[in-house]
């Protein structure tokens, strides 16, 4: 007797790609909107939402949802052909349903909390149409912070560096765009002050140390939102192993040596001392980060735990409670 050959996981989802039977593109209609498709399940429940609470010492209870890199990958047909190659690539890098993720993340916060932090990347490089997308979906409720793909012109397509110079050439375009302060905005939310800061490259300027301490003079708790995360030990090591070791089982715990934004947070000398004085600061209640595009905290001080999300690309958000 011919026994079959057993189907696992793995097999089965090569065989389901190489049918076409799994698909992820922006032209399907959601799942999640046919009644007939799981008609028991709740509607948001393909979000993939963590929870996480932070006593910070507010006036009132309150709620955030929390999400990160969306990855807006648009252009109108009448941009250059940089646009469209970018639209083309980075949209199939993405899974072409970002935009549906973000609209399914910013529909569930209407019912559930009460206001909305982007922690940058939600475009994945510049274009009218991204920046129109921004302007549709950045709405009353909602703050956050730029991300690296915010300034990003044409990626790998033109030149660009992790410099303020570079940073500025565009500067105007984003500030027309997204509705904050993207230099550092504070925003205060039942005695909690919400500080975000441009971090896209790794590192701080000694301007907005100067605003963050005068934040810390109003004398309220603070919870500091950004993109790229300060890097611990535990949280590099998950970089590492999603970014640079993928596919490879874990073997050994040592630490990774530094690279790119770990390197520059130990060697950036105004930075890493805003970090050492960040870890003794008492106001400072929590980080909220994203950027790595896992989900993942941290202790970062006495009183603050870092909360990295994954990517909003993939559906990923978080709700955190204050108390």
């Amino acid at each position: 007797m011919i026994r079959p050959n057993p189907i696992n996981r793995r097999t089965f989802l090569a065989q389901a790609f190489a049918a076409g039977g799994v698909v992820a593109t922006s032209a399907l209609p959601s799942l999640a909107d046919n009644p007939e498709v799981f008609p028991q399940r709740g509607r948001y429940e393909r979000l993939a939402l963590a929870y996480q609470h932070i006593n910070a010492g507010a006036s009132k209870p309150f709620s955030v949802l929390h999400i990160s890199d969306t990855h807006l990958t648009a252009a109108y047909p009448n941009e250059d052909e940089n646009k469209q190659k970018l639209k083309e690539v980075r949209t199939k890098t993405f899974g072409g349903r970002q935009e549906e993720a973000l609209r399914d993340s910013l529909d569930w916060a209407k019912k559930n909390v009460d206001y909305v932090i982007h922690t940058g990347d939600l475009i994945d490089w510049q274009s009218e149409a991204n920046f129109d997308l921004v302007k549709k979906y950045f709405g009353e409720g909602m703050t956050g912070s730029m991300g690296n793909h915010e300034f990003s012109q044409n990626m790998w397509l033109s030149k660009q560096s992790n410099t303020e110079e570079y940073k500025a050439q565009t500067a105007d375009k984003l500030k027309a765009a997204y509705p904050f302060d993207i230099r550092l905005q504070s925003t205060v939310v039942n005695g909690v002050n919400f500080v975000t800061i441009d971090d896209v490259y790794g590192y701080v300027c000694p301007d907005q140390v100067e605003r963050f301490a005068a934040e810390v003079k109003k004398g309220l708790p603070i919870v500091l939102c950004m993109h790229v995360p300060f890097m611990s030990q535990n949280i590099w090591r998950a970089d590492c192993k999603f970014w640079k070791q993928a596919g490879k089982k874990f073997t050994s715990a040592e630490i990774p040596d530094a690279s790119g934004d770990y390197k520059v947070q130990q060697t950036d000398p105004v930075t890493r001392d805003f970090i050492a004085y960040l870890k003794k600061e008492p106001l400072l209640k929590g980080i909220l980060t994203g950027h790595l595009h896992i989900t993942i905290q941290d202790r970062f001080s006495p009183t603050a735990m870092q909360y990295v999300i994954g990517g909003n690309f993939m559906f990923h958000g978080q709700e955190v409670t204050f108390s």
